[in-house]
């Protein structure tokens, strides 16, 4: 092609040592023999510390159900890796719900591990005792000060991170037999095959690219087929890994108990410094920083990104932005909970009036949604479904809206399938699971999760709101711009359901006392 030119040799080569020297513009590490040899010797042993974990005793009967629905098949779980943020720079480490579920682990202990569930033969001994499967736990041994990547590896290298757990520290922690991920790519084909006799294998596809690559290739190489093939079969391992989380055994509930105590003193907190922020540029950043600092002293880190929305920001379902000033007479809508180092997390919302009391339009609305709410919990009964939580919510807040003479069509035309005009007002949800993830068990399907039974075990939210938009025309203007939503985290029992989050003031009253409290303990 004319005007072009074809790079020779000499020019490639330069290119590509450019490149190079690009890489290590911000840091050049050493590389010379005498170096490498020197990094080592004289260096004391850093002990990883490690005890069995309380998630351990609860591993195993997980483990069992989890092997059961998939006899004879090799189940593969990645906890998956670091994420890149930019450039050279990572997001924090947090594994994947379905790895944490099954093994116990939760912080930032295992990035790249791999949990295997290998079949049993059917006449070897564990299968006469009942076992299908054992598991084993694919990890990378540390990179102590007897190894080169001590100081080479930036990821796993204790130079750079400090003792870290491997294979014998994890198998302590988690009761699983562990072994090098080294070992992983040739440890999943055996016995593959497409023949009944033969493995099948399965993997939670989406959460490692890498693995889920490892595993179609193994399947490619041993007639097993490709991955449209395949691609069903493994989004039903995540549909069961899913629903397995709905109900929740007593470690679970005790761990989400401490996740709703660690919000409470993280909105505690917020309430202690709102009234110095009244006013100043950002200030709903300031408190997101102030709840989100708690997370980090009391727990692993916040469940999900904090929402701080004062004013005309909290009808906003998702404001994250959080870079609002909070003005006196502003309702405050705060949607946030702390992850434990388990990485159980709350889900709690509060709508706070920013000067410490309601105004009566404040009150008339802020009302109607607590009475949505405390229906929506009446309606929670052991066999009904979230559909009834929904239906007993709407009926409230419909009502509600009739009666100020904003919705313009009767009640029992906006409830029926074909209104729903006052779902302008209420377009989210009403409820979901909660416990590893805010929204838990999303992979679930719809007849496990909208269309089944609620039974004890299982911890939900109720979060009804009412969210007038500044734009909103149909409103009258004293309703603009003022959002609320009221959320509550309730473990379902034999009995009823349970307020797990009763000890989080949520009446008018309450939450007026609340604020002066922690105002008066601020001075």
């Amino acid at each position: 092609m004319a005007g072009t030119t074809t790079p020779n040799e000499s020019e490639i080569d330069i290119n590509e040592q450019d490149m190079t020297d690009r890489v290590n513009n911000r840091t050049l590490r050493p590389n010379s023999p005498v170096f490498q040899e020197f990094m080592t010797q004289g260096w004391g042993q850093q002990e990883a510390t490690a005890t069995p974990l309380e998630s351990s005793s609860y591993v195993p009967d997980r483990l069992k159900k989890l092997g059961e629905r998939f006899p004879g098949e090799r189940l593969v779980i990645p906890a998956g890796d670091y994420k890149t943020r930019n450039n050279d720079n990572d997001y924090a480490f947090r594994p994947d719900s379905a790895f944490a579920y099954y093994t116990g682990l939760g912080e930032d202990l295992e990035p790249g591990a791999i949990l295997v569930l290998n079949p049993v033969k059917a006449e070897s001994a564990e299968a006469k005792a009942g076992m299908t499967h054992q598991a084993q736990l694919f990890v990378h041994p540390r990179a102590d000060q007897s190894t080169h990547d001590y100081y080479r590896s930036s990821q796993y290298g204790e130079y750079w991170v400090g003792p870290r757990a491997g294979l014998d520290e994890l198998a302590i922690m988690t009761g699983i037999p562990t072994r090098d991920i080294a070992e992983f790519s040739d440890a999943i084909t055996e016995d593959l095959g497409p023949d009944d006799s033969a493995v099948r294998l399965r993997v939670m596809r989406h959460t490692d690219q890498h693995i889920t690559e490892q595993v179609e290739s193994a399947r490619k190489s041993n007639g097993i087929g490709g991955p449209d093939k395949n691609e069903a079969a493994d989004n039903v391992l995540e549909e069961f890994a899913s629903e397995a989380r709905m109900i929740k055994d007593s470690y679970e509930i005790n761990e989400m108990r401490k996740a709703i105590a660690a919000t409470k003193d993280g909105f505690d907190k917020i309430l202690t410094h709102l009234p110095s922020v009244v006013g100043q540029p950002r200030s709903e950043r300031v408190l997101e920083g102030v709840f989100n600092a708690n997370a980090r002293e009391e727990g692993n880190d916040v469940g999900y990104g904090s929402i701080i929305a004062s004013g005309s920001h909290a009808p906003v379902l998702h404001w994250m932005r959080n870079n609002g000033t909070v003005q006196e007479g502003d309702l405050l809508l705060i949607d946030a909970g702390v992850e434990v180092n388990s990485l159980y997390t709350a889900d709690i919302t509060r709508t706070f009036p920013v000067g410490g009391t309601f105004t009566d339009l404040q009150k008339l609305i802020y009302e109607a949604v607590l009475e949505a709410q405390q229906a929506g919990f009446e309606a929670a009964q052991p066999g009904a479904t979230y559909s009834d939580i929904h239906h007993a919510v709407m009926e409230v807040l419909a009502t509600r809206l009739h009666e100020w003479d904003i919705l313009k069509v009767s009640v029992e035309e906006s409830l029926s399938p074909q209104g729903q005009q006052h779902r302008r007002w209420h377009a989210c949800g009403c409820a979901h699971h909660l416990g590893l993830d805010v929204h838990d068990c999303a992979e679930a399907r719809y007849e496990s999760y909208q269309g089944a039974a609620i039974a004890p075990g299982m911890i939900f939210t109720i979060e009804p709101g009412l969210y007038f938009k500044d734009n909103d025309l149909m409103v009258p203007p004293e309703f603009r711009g003022i959002g609320v939503r009221i959320e509550d985290d309730i473990l379902m029992t034999e009995n009823g359901p349970e307020w797990l989050s009763q000890q989080i003031p949520k009446t008018v009253d309450e939450v007026e006392a609340w604020m002066a409290q922690r105002a008066n303990s601020a001075q």
